[in-house]
């Protein structure tokens, strides 16, 4: 498996996974499918654009170079919160959970995380029923600091979230 940060020439197998992300677990995301599918490539391409120490997306590819899994990164711009960072739009194809793809692309995106002058802790939420996103964070070191109820809603369904953080420096290395 490779593992490594994402750029402009990701953009299809970025794009699909992403909506396949939105479809398969539409109730765990802050953006669904209905609104993704219409983005323009400029759009989709500001997301893949690293930009240094402020946002990025790493991704996992598998033996035969297929884009299997990924998580994003962007630091806070407030200068009263720069020494934070947020974990958002982790993914992970279903048919390869299990497999510690997950654990290993999510301690690479922290290991890069730790290079970012400045940048002290990582925030992120859950949806409190993804119990096994919630261990995996747990099993990399992220607290829990809070709980909001009714955090998202879909389809007329409310779904609570987990707030998780974690100081860049205690993470659990394996």
């Amino acid at each position: 498996m490779l593992i490594r940060k994402l750029t402009t020439d990701d953009i299809d197998s970025y794009y699909e996974l992403r909506l396949q992300a939105l479809q398969h677990n539409p109730e765990v995301f802050g953006s669904t499918y209905e609104r993704e599918i219409n983005y323009s490539s400029e759009r989709i391409l500001a997301h893949l654009e690293p930009i240094d120490n402020e946002q990025f997306i790493i991704g996992a590819f598998d033996a035969e170079k297929k884009l299997i899994g990924i998580v994003s990164f962007r630091r806070e711009r407030s200068p009263k919160m720069r020494h934070k960072g947020v974990v958002y739009g982790m993914y992970v194809l279903p048919e390869i959970r299990n497999q510690s793809v997950g654990l290993q692309l999510l301690m690479h995106f922290v290991r890069e995380c730790e290079m970012i002058e400045g940048l002290e802790r990582l925030n992120l939420s859950a949806v409190s029923t993804n119990e096994s996103a919630i261990a995996l964070y747990e099993k990399v070191g992220f607290e829990h600091y809070g709980h909001e109820k009714r955090a998202l809603k879909y389809l007329g369904k409310y779904y609570d979230e987990n707030l998780m953080v974690i100081d860049v420096d205690k993470v659990h290395i394996f």
